[in-house]
């Protein structure tokens, strides 16, 4: 069976919970709570593992902090012999609209340090990657304080259904592939 690796990129912690930078573990959880799926902690991550249309998904959920992400996606590439195209990074970015998402097959970091940290880990940029826009509404020098913010009630209507239209991406990625998954959902 084919296998999948979803990375979701956040923080641990109470502190850090529906905060900008944590798109990416909500939207696991997201799909997890859908499917009825439970994380499990292990080594470097907390992980979910899913059956879906003849594939082996395993979703995880960083536990090594932000800028140490790359740690936790090498290390089960490897231990479940995951190819790297098979790989699927979900995080924010700055730099699109808020609620906005893009599916790219490679690309820069974006000055994301999970990214960073994933591209330098793995020595290439070369892997598919999946940005949840949370805007840039922030004064010059504060971009820190903006994505470690909690979400507002009005960012949150507008995310949460955008959420549930991420882990629809999620699927037609290890169904159909980046490429109609681009087609289809990058407007």
């Amino acid at each position: 069976m084919t296998k999948f690796l979803i990375a979701g990129l956040g923080n641990i912690g109470d502190e850090y919970e529906n905060t900008r930078h944590n798109i990416g573990f909500m939207i696991l959880d997201a799909f997890a709570g859908k499917e009825k799926l439970s994380f499990s902690s292990k080594r470097y991550a907390f992980v979910s593992e899913f059956k879906y249309r003849g594939k082996i998904l395993f979703f995880i959920k960083p536990s090594t902090f932000m800028n140490l992400s790359g740690n936790a996606v090498r290390y089960w590439l490897q231990k479940e012999n995951i190819l790297l195209e098979n790989l699927l990074v979900v995080c924010d970015d700055i730099a699109l609209p808020l609620g906005s998402m893009r599916m790219k097959t490679k690309g820069g970091d974006g000055s994301h340090n999970g990214l960073t940290s994933i591209i330098e880990t793995l020595g290439t940029s070369e892997f598919p990657r999946l940005r949840f826009g949370i805007g840039n509404d922030f004064p010059k020098g504060y971009q820190s304080d903006y994505v470690l913010g909690k979400w507002s009630k009005e960012e949150n209507q507008i995310i949460l259904p955008k959420i549930e239209t991420a882990t629809e991406m999620i699927k037609s990625f290890v169904t159909f592939g980046s490429a109609k998954t681009m087609t289809d959902f990058n407007k």
